[in-house]
């Protein structure tokens, strides 16, 4: 997840916290929505790097 939350820093222009914050509403969102990728999702974005 650090990789991402860096690469949002730098191209997106947001703290490292403003970041993590997207990163975590995006993660809720697709397991809401699509609840049989909340394992996918959760190895994706649960782990720091």
């Amino acid at each position: 997840m650090n990789e991402l939350v860096q690469k949002l820093t730098a191209e997106a222009g947001l703290t490292p916290e403003q970041a993590k914050k997207a990163i975590e509403t995006i993660a809720g969102f697709v397991k809401e929505k699509f609840p049989m990728l909340g394992g996918a999702v959760d190895n994706i974005f649960g782990k720091e790097d």
